[in-house]
């Protein structure tokens, strides 16, 4: 009798398939590690394919840095967007992964990240090795290098303020990762970025002098392609409210609170790129606070999403073939302010969005607080909105209410909203406040935490374009019809909203 054979790993079988065909649809979704060199690639590297034998796949860079690995000096592993795993997962791993890169390790640690998360260090530490092959300061440390790498070899920053930008406390420990991770020291690897031609995809750009009191900073983000760069970017402008933020139909601008201090960005479609990619000209009062600023950008963008994924699963269906070929790699519009979010939609609801313009810019213009040189207003904090809402806003007393009870409950810290949360606690935080229904914790879900899966069928537009696509109008059948489309029906929704208004 034969002996029985040994199972096969259909997952290591399909990213070895991947890898061997040198698919870049792949790049940022896995990272492939070849233990006979001793370097860790994309999946796309024109390298020789390795043997299986010598080969391990890993989910982040971390867990091959873990794994005694280096980057690949030909391939840059870590030039490329970023997985879409973080921004569609709702489990541990991947909250952790977004605070991660919203800075908050080098902000609060360890212990902060995991009270954000509300387990113990001890049991994120645990669960991140088991989930993803490496713990929080790996991650961490990882993602300073990740930051480090595009700012040596895409703009003209000293090498000292590199450092402070992507995270790291000292110089010795910036010298001491970056040797390790790409087995050059800081100058070498800026001073060879130079000599190579530019790499679609690497997020080269140029850096320009700093403004009085800021640094000021312009960098090429690459996005997953398909991208529909400029519809994002047309969403988000149609809905620029006056003095907080400005749109002339190709660039997006606009002032932010961040943790170390005020900035400003102007974001625009990079029209001359041979892959998808953004151009972020940013100014930020600390250098600390510009990667954050980055990952704040990509979420707002929807730059990692996996659109290749969602536009085969949504073109299958016959009513939205045709919208997905006009408009292939459409996003969903996330947010760079949470709580400024929450404010818009509250207002926003059961509006136009013309009208929403007006109010929001009226209360911004009442409570909003000016930059120091006079050019932007930034929204309101929720303090602010709860100290003098009551003199400035208009419309219904219920509608009012809500908007002052959120403000209180927020700035008392009894409400909170950020990408750490699920679904599932924001929506019950939302819906148990009077006011707020299914439809708004759905659009903040979509708009917040980047939920891939949300059809609100309540909402008329959608329903609008639901008809001009030939899909039913009423709630519980566009909702029985429409969940052919899961796990992307936030993707499908963005179809029918421009079906709406086309």
């Amino acid at each position: 009798m034969n002996a029985p054979s040994a199972p096969v790993d259909t997952q290591f079988e399909e990213r070895y398939r991947a890898m061997s065909s040198r698919d870049a649809r792949f790049d940022g979704q896995f990272i492939t590690g070849v233990h006979s060199t001793g370097i860790y690639c994309r999946p796309s590297c024109p390298a020789m394919t390795p043997q299986r034998k010598n080969v391990s796949f890993f989910l982040t860079a971390a867990a091959a840095h873990e794994a005694g690995l280096r980057a690949c000096k030909r391939c840059l592993p870590d030039a490329v967007p970023g997985s879409p795993e973080w921004n569609i997962r709702e489990d541990l791993a991947a909250r952790a992964m977004r605070l991660i890169a919203d800075g908050v390790v080098e902000r609060d640690g360890v212990p902060g990240l995991a009270a954000h998360l509300g387990y113990t260090p001890r049991h994120l530490t645990r669960v991140l090795q088991a989930e993803l092959g490496a713990g929080p300061l790996a991650l961490a440390r990882a993602h300073r290098a990740q930051s480090a790498r595009i700012l040596l070899t895409s703009t003209d920053l000293p090498i000292a303020d590199v450092a402070f930008a992507a995270g790291f406390g000292s110089i010795r420990q910036f010298n001491d990762t970056i040797t390790a991770v790409y087995e050059l020291t800081p100058s070498e690897l800026r001073a060879r970025a130079r000599r190579l031609p530019a790499r679609p995809g690497a997020g080269l750009g140029a850096s320009s002098a700093g403004v009085p009191g800021s640094t000021a900073v312009s960098l090429r983000l690459p996005a997953r392609a398909p991208f529909d760069g400029a519809g994002v970017l047309g969403f988000l402008g149609v809905r620029a409210i006056t003095g907080v933020e400005t749109w002339d139909g190709k660039t997006y601008a606009r002032a932010i609170r961040l943790p170390h201090g005020i900035a400003t960005v102007a974001l625009r479609v990079d029209s001359d790129a041979t892959t998808p990619a953004i151009i972020c000209d940013a100014t930020v009062a600390s250098l600390a606070d510009l990667m954050p600023l980055v990952g704040r950008v990509r979420r707002l963008l929807d730059a990692d999403a996996d659109a290749e994924a969602i536009d085969s699963a949504l073109a299958a269906d016959p009513a939205l073939a045709a919208s997905v070929a006009a408009v292939p790699g459409i996003r969903v519009p996330g947010t760079i302010d949470p709580q400024e979010t929450l404010f818009r939609t509250i207002i926003g609801q059961q509006v136009s969005v013309a009208s929403a313009r007006t109010s929001l810019g009226h209360l911004a213009e009442a409570l909003g607080e000016r930059t120091p040189d006079g050019a932007w207003i930034l929204f309101p904090t929720a303090e602010q909105i709860a100290a003098r809402g009551i003199e400035v806003l208009r419309g219904p007393t219920r509608r009012i209410a809500t908007i002052l009870d959120v403000a209180q409950r927020l700035g008392d810290g009894s409400l909170s909203i950020d990408v750490s949360d699920t679904r599932d606690e924001l929506t019950a935080a939302l819906t148990a406040i009077p006011g707020i229904g299914p439809w708004s914790a759905g659009y903040l879900s979509m708009r917040v935490l980047g939920s891939p899966d949300v059809l609100l069928t309540s909402d008329l537009a959608l329903r609008q374009g639901a008809a001009r696509l030939g899909l039913p109008t009423d709630e519980k059948a566009l909702r029985a019809r429409g969940a052919v489309w899961a796990p992307w029906s936030s993707y499908a929704s963005m179809h029918l909203w421009r079906a709406a208004s086309g």
